[in-house]
């Protein structure tokens, strides 16, 4: 009768998880999400950038296409958005593509914010067309540096 009594005790105190054990828990999950912090956010911040130089590439095939059928680059005033919609301004204008040359719009950075576009460039070529990085701001340095077609890149 003795040994029935210890077994409903033992079994009353094995409900449950110590304070201790869900410490102990507690401490290994919050280990490994720091681990995946450390490793996971640098390689976000590095395939923003590699998204910007991706996005200012097919940009730049697209406004080589506008050149090929207006004889020109669109102006700084016309901007990216001469790629969507016929710019009233434009010489040329019927030789503009039907439906324009980018499908829903202009494309934002990779960091929310509408890339820049100047014709004819500060840097030497026929335009300059790039983002200001992650901090939205010119200059910079790491993942806030200006990302660019520049010749230097």
């Amino acid at each position: 009768m003795k040994t029935v009594r210890f077994h409903k005790k033992a079994r009353r105190r094995q409900k449950g998880f110590s304070l201790v054990e869900l410490l102990v828990a507690l401490a290994i999950l919050a280990l490994i999400s720091a681990i995946v912090v450390v490793n996971v956010l640098p390689a976000r911040d590095k395939a923003a950038v590699d998204t910007a130089m991706i996005e200012i590439r097919n940009l730049e095939g697209t406004l080589d296409q506008y050149r090929l059928d207006m004889m020109s680059y669109p102006t700084t005033q016309q901007g990216l958005a001469a790629l969507v919609q016929v710019p009233p301004d434009a010489r040329n204008a019927g030789n503009y593509r039907p439906g324009g040359y980018l499908r829903g719009g202009v494309p934002d950075d990779p960091w929310g914010n509408p890339y820049q576009y100047r014709s004819p460039g500060d840097r030497g070529g026929a335009y300059d067309l790039f983002s200001y990085g992650a901090d939205g701001e010119p200059g910079g340095e790491g993942f806030n540096a200006d990302i660019g077609n520049w010749a230097d890149e």
